[in-house]
């Protein structure tokens, strides 16, 4: 089976697993999430860093992290490129790979990605039996379902909509470009302010917030888990009503303690006893 084939029956299964449907899907993360239990991450890295997902064997647990950027669609695609690798268990070491060339298992992952984000039976239910697509056509699809020119070209392609010398020219353009002309500039430009936000992993953040309605865990760290203020993260606890429990000390009163005896014979004993020179005790000089 090639790549290809691998990651479109996949995709298609994880559709099918979580009720997904072919229509697009909205947050990515929140449906990674939700669906898998694993936990996600938009994070600060590098300029040059996309994605990457951590295993580890011990317990089992992924994670998935990728970066902000003010390319929403590259955003979703590297999201959906990750859980292929997720569901594929490509947890193997490719240090020594060949870096020239990409390997079977990237090429996989962009193929799950793909179909994940643009199924092409959705894309047929969209667009039905037209003949004729244009540029406003591709728009559409950009538009619909949240990816890329090029990721809506190939698709476009695969369901035999357009040739390859027309997919070839569209997956040259950009959704900048698309949105611009087709009129959903501030629809792009919300997305981008999305998708350059930091973004805890949703469970991690919920059990922090559990902690601090406990009064165990201290505000300042679901500040430093969303990366914003200690003051900002009060303030939003406080107006959503989330606020320490007050912790009950019980005292008890003088007449319920119990009683004491203290047997002092032997302290008296040992601070009458003389030295080992002969002479007595400070104590005992005083009182005589």
């Amino acid at each position: 089976m090639s790549a290809e084939t691998e990651g479109r029956t996949a995709a298609a299964r994880f559709r099918q697993e979580h009720h997904l449907g072919v229509q697009p899907l909205g947050d990515l993360v929140a449906v990674i999430e939700q669906a898998t239990r694993i936990d996600v991450a938009v994070l600060d890295v590098g300029p040059d860093e996309h994605g990457l997902t951590m295993r580890d064997p011990a317990r089992g647990a992924v994670f998935i992290g990728v970066a902000r950027t003010p390319n929403p669609m590259r955003q979703r695609s590297t999201l959906a490129h990750e859980l292929g690798h997720v569901l594929f268990e490509d947890w193997a070491d490719n240090g020594t790979g060949n870096w020239s060339e990409r390997s079977p298992a990237e090429i996989r992952a962009d193929a799950f990605a793909r179909h994940l984000l643009v199924p092409v039976e959705g894309l047929r239910e969209f667009l039905g039996d037209r003949e004729f697509v244009t540029q406003a056509t591709l728009s559409a699809v950009v538009q619909r379902y949240l990816v890329s020119p090029q990721i809506a070209a190939i698709a476009l392609h695969q369901a035999n909509y357009i040739d390859d010398d027309t997919k070839q020219e569209w997956m040259a353009l950009t959704a900048p470009q698309l949105a611009s002309r087709f009129g959903w500039s501030d629809q792009y430009h919300a997305l981008r302010a999305d998708s350059d936000q930091r973004r805890a992993p949703q469970q991690l953040l919920a059990r922090a917030i559990r902690g601090y309605a406990e009064a165990v865990v201290p505000a300042q760290a679901i500040a430093t888990l969303r990366g914003i203020t200690l003051e900002a993260a009060e303030a939003d606890l406080c107006e959503a009503g989330v606020v320490p429990i007050e912790q009950e000390i019980a005292w008890a009163a003088p007449t319920e303690l119990p009683d004491v005896h203290v047997d002092l014979a032997a302290l008296e004993e040992d601070l009458s006893a003389p030295d080992d020179n002969g002479q007595v005790t400070a104590t005992e000089r005083n009182s005589g």
